[in-house]
């Protein structure tokens, strides 16, 4: 199990004198990648995998907040397919978020990451409410936030509500953790010879149908000039490689001229 590094400069992969690209990221994180190999539920040692490259990310000086889906418990899409009510399908689909985060809090703090869940449904008894201002400070302090229960409202999926908490939290990319390391012209298990992309504007994911996120998310993070940055979660060390603009990915976008490795 990763543990994180008690220098910034150990986890940087330029040595000591590197800055990370990005000052503040949201990793966005599928329920299906916290199953490891199991069919469904959550695979432990997976969740102490990409806690540990979260550590890594704060310990370099990253501020960082999570949105986790809830695809490995329950999908809302799924369920109301089989002729359930969508809306109670969507609700139940956000709870299954809500597991999902309180299992990466649990994860994350047994490596002494301080951690913060916030649900967009209120649930005071097991983490705390939504609230812009509070998330902010706690990533400011070092914490990481993770954004539960989606936008708190069904037919929205958690690639929108990713792109809503990144843009409401400022940050300067949205990074998706994904089972490949970038975006692929078509899905590279099933076509070897697919076209993986370095970089990418967001009309070319929408136009060309790659199916990065949801058409919504996607549009949200163009109009707010966010780029979102695709890699391997489960490539060791991934998180943190990318960071610091080593490791293999697509950006969809550009990164804006603020950040460290622009000036």
């Amino acid at each position: 199990m990763l543990r994180p590094v008690t220098d910034s400069s150990a986890s940087s992969p330029q040595g000591p004198a590197a800055t990370p690209r990005f000052r503040r990221v949201l990793l966005k994180v599928s329920g299906e990648a916290l199953m490891g190999a199991r069919t469904n539920g959550i695979d432990l040692e997976t969740a102490s995998h990409i806690s540990g490259q979260v550590a890594d990310a704060v310990a370099a000086g990253v501020e960082v907040c999570l949105v986790i889906g809830g695809g490995n418990i329950f999908r809302g899409l799924s369920g109301a397919a089989k002729g359930m009510d969508r809306t109670a399908a969507d609700y139940m689909g956000m709870l299954a978020t809500v597991m999902n985060a309180l299992a990466m809090q649990s994860s994350l703090e047994r490596i002494g990451v301080q951690t913060r869940v916030q649900s967009a449904i209120p649930m005071t008894t097991v983490c705390e409410p939504y609230i812009r201002r509070r998330a902010m400070r706690h990533m400011e302090k070092g914490r990481v936030v993770i954004f539960a229960a989606g936008t708190g409202n069904p037919y929205f999926t958690t690639d929108t509500a990713a792109a809503l908490r990144a843009a409401e939290m400022g940050c300067d990319a949205l990074f998706k953790g994904t089972q490949v390391d970038g975006v692929y012209s078509a899905d590279p298990k099933t076509h070897p010879d697919a076209e993986r992309y370095d970089q990418l504007d967001y009309l070319d994911v929408l136009s060309r149908d790659l199916r990065v996120m949801d058409a919504s998310a996607v549009s949200l993070m163009r109009e707010n000039a966010i780029p979102i940055v695709v890699f391997d979660i489960h490539q060791p060390g991934g998180l943190v490689n990318v960071l610091f603009g080593k490791g293999v990915c697509t950006v969809i976008g550009k990164v804006r001229s603020d950040t460290p490795d622009s000036e």
